[in-house]
């Protein structure tokens, strides 16, 4: 089966609680065990970024090990809060020289599961409808390597889009973005970054064929909604 959720905001080593947000937050790490009862070793999770609060490699050990140690295989991809990422290259080594062997990267590439292609990327919310040179910058550099995953997937019919930021949030539209995935027909896309009171804008539905769906961790109760 494949699974997806986002922004789990790990602190095992870094001085974080989470229930600053929201008393849901409380105890969310045994919560998100208890929520990955569901999952089997043979499964795929992706996960949308904000995996930690550490800063770098060293200080996030502890989460990457309690993500390596949920059932599954994992693929991630990189979130505003996750200051240790620095090159999907040295994340595969770290990873490598600790023993983390169940967790991939989804970075310029796509994965296959069952006849559909994981693809994704951050993505980006620009602050406002007449963003600085700033926010265009990023936000083409994210298009750029939404094309590059959606490319990788060839000709396999379903592409699942996976994002960190919104493409859709109240008034804002990711043109750029959502567009790449019109031209590559995609029609599922999932998103995570929006919590607490500002789950009320956030987009799920339909929409110029394509149906999206928040699983930010709190959103979901923190436990992994399955996609198929």
């Amino acid at each position: 089966m494949l699974w997806t959720i986002g922004d789990l905001h790990l602190s095992f080593e870094t001085d974080k609680p989470m229930d600053i947000f929201g008393p849901e937050w409380a105890g969310h790490a045994q919560k998100l065990l208890e929520g990955f009862g569901a999952v089997s070793p043979e499964d795929i999770t992706v996960i949308c970024g904000d995996l930690t609060w550490g800063m770098d490699m060293k200080s996030c050990l502890l989460d990457f090990k309690f993500i390596d140690g949920l059932p599954g295989r994992k693929i991630i991809l990189k979130g505003n809060h996750d200051y240790w990422w620095s090159t999907a290259t040295k994340a595969k080594t770290f990873f490598a020289e600790n023993g983390i062997e169940s967790i991939d990267i989804l970075n310029n590439n796509c994965f296959f599961y069952g006849g559909a292609a994981i693809c994704g990327t951050r993505g980006w919310m620009c602050p406002s409808e007449n963003p600085g040179e700033h926010d265009k910058k990023i936000m083409l550099r994210e298009i750029q390597r939404l094309e590059a995953s959606l490319k990788a997937a060839g000709e396999c019919e379903r592409k699942l889009v996976f994002l960190h930021y919104p493409p859709i949030f109240g008034k804002f539209y990711a043109e750029g973005l959502i567009e790449a995935m019109e031209r590559y027909g995609v029609r599922e896309c999932f998103y995570g970054h929006i919590h607490g009171a500002g789950r009320s804008l956030a987009f799920e539905g339909t929409d110029r064929g394509i149906r999206y769906k928040l699983i930010s961790a709190d959103h979901l109760r923190f436990r992994p909604i399955k996609i198929m």
